[in-house]
């Protein structure tokens, strides 16, 4: 018998012997835990368009100072794969429940201490190097925390419901954007310009300490994936998980990266870009900016939930082409309603993008979680869905770039966000050809 083959009965056994109340029970554990990532991280995506530009990054160039506080946003995320390495090898020899509390705790005493960090004003060149290091160690955590989540929700559902299943972890990328966007937007409403520079923004940063508390609670009641305990059972836990996935799945890391590029990348685009040329370039208000990403965020919830709908039903590859095709579609008419001054319009604009870039996201965790067997999914799925991020991160950055050589217009970041959703659109029609083939599963 195959590898392949071998790893596919171990995973239909495994998955058919599950209820829906055990599988609800591992999916709300998984939901708490990438809340609270998405929380963290977004945080840091929110307070580098608004705040970290001007309290580590002097300059007397706004563009250039903005640019600076994109790129740490974005060495983050460039420590994603090295931390998706670490604890994808982990989770595939010691199982994902255990590394799944590590990268919890990490992620959240991380973001607790950024909130305690003094400025420039206060250390000096420290400060900006201290922000740098503590964004690397968030990165790392992260890393491995979405692909764990990921895989054991995967792994813990029935086989014919893995599609439904997998959008559920999904969702917490739009919770953490309403919380973090909501913290910052309450904290504008609360205090002036002046106290929320000084010191305001650090109370969305110190509630994650709480936050973690209830994750770590939720996360200490998780059973071990069904599909690891007979991995192990059986003697079939790979040595060297790391080796094993370059040698035997590097196509299935590229497809893997450009099925959840969109999700990631696009999000980062229509948030955190577009947060900050609406402020800075067009002179919006940051509280229509704020408001128009929690209304974003709030729409996609319903969009995942939908979207893990269709992908039980039509195959999750389907949704993540169509979803490509659409978000192209939408591109232009965003940022031309986007620029239009009228703050509903602007409103719905976000929202109209970040919808149709959330129909891919919704069914990439189960693509990717196909691309991989068994043996070697954690790694596999960290290493593709991390690569993904890690270029995600650098988007703004390039749009920020972009723009300001075209004279501030909007095209060039209309232009990325078409190309980024016809990139994933292709990962869409590549990924069945080279996925794990499951009994009665739609790829």
């Amino acid at each position: 018998m195959s590898e392949t083959t071998h790893t596919a009965t171990i995973e239909y056994d495994a998955t058919q012997e599950l209820s829906v109340k055990d599988a609800n029970k591992v999916a709300l554990g998984a939901l708490i835990g990438t809340a609270l990532e998405w929380y963290d991280f977004f945080l840091f995506s929110a307070a580098a368009a608004l705040v970290f530009n001007v309290q580590y990054f002097t300059s007397e160039n706004a563009t250039a100072a903005a640019l600076a506080s994109f790129a740490t946003f974005g060495v983050g995320l460039a420590a994603r794969p090295i931390g998706g390495i670490i604890f994808g090898r982990m989770g595939d020899r010691v199982g994902r429940r255990k590394v799944l509390m590590i990268t919890i705790v990490g992620i959240g005493l991380v973001t607790g201490l950024i909130g305690m960090l003094p400025t420039y004003a206060a250390i000096g060149i420290a400060a900006p190097v201290l922000l740098v290091l503590l964004r690397v160690l968030q990165g790392l955590f992260v890393g491995g925390e979405w692909s764990g989540a990921m895989t054991i929700v995967v792994e813990n559902a029935p086989l014919h419901l893995r599609a439904k299943y997998a959008a559920i972890p999904q969702i917490g990328s739009p919770i953490g954007t309403i919380l973090s966007s909501g913290g910052f937007f309450v904290m504008t409403l609360l205090f002036s310009k002046e106290n929320f520079d000084a010191w305001g923004w650090r109370i969305p940063f110190l509630i994650a300490l709480p936050l973690l508390l209830v994750a770590i609670y939720i996360r200490s009641k998780l059973e071990e994936s069904p599909v690891f305990r007979q991995l192990e059972e059986s003697g079939e836990v790979v040595k060297s998980p790391v080796l094993t996935t370059f040698r035997d799945s590097w196509k299935q890391i590229i497809v893997g990266m450009a099925a959840a590029l969109l999700g990631v990348g696009g999000f980062y685009l229509v948030t955190a870009f577009c947060v900050w040329y609406g402020v800075n370039v067009l002179g919006y208000d940051s509280s229509l900016m704020l408001l128009g990403s929690m209304v974003a965020a709030a729409a996609e919830i319903f969009v995942l939930i939908w979207g893990g709908n269709l992908g039980a039903k039509y195959g999750a590859s389907r949704v993540i082409l169509w979803g490509g095709v659409a978000s192209a579609i939408v591109a232009v008419p965003s940022f031309l309603l986007l620029t239009s001054g009228n703050p509903v319009l602007v409103v719905i604009a976000m929202t109209l993008a970040v919808c149709t870039l959330s129909l891919p996201y919704a069914a990439s965790g189960t693509v990717l979680t196909g691309l991989f067997p068994a043996k070697t999914r954690y790694t596999g799925v960290g290493m593709a869905q991390n690569v993904a991020g890690m270029l995600s991160g650098f988007i703004p950055l390039l749009a920020t770039g972009f723009v300001a050589a075209a004279n501030d217009h909007w095209w060039p970041a209309a232009a990325m966000l078409v190309f980024l959703s016809l990139f994933t659109a292709v990962a869409g029609v590549v990924a069945p050809r080279l996925s794990v083939k499951l009994p009665g599963f739609k790829h």
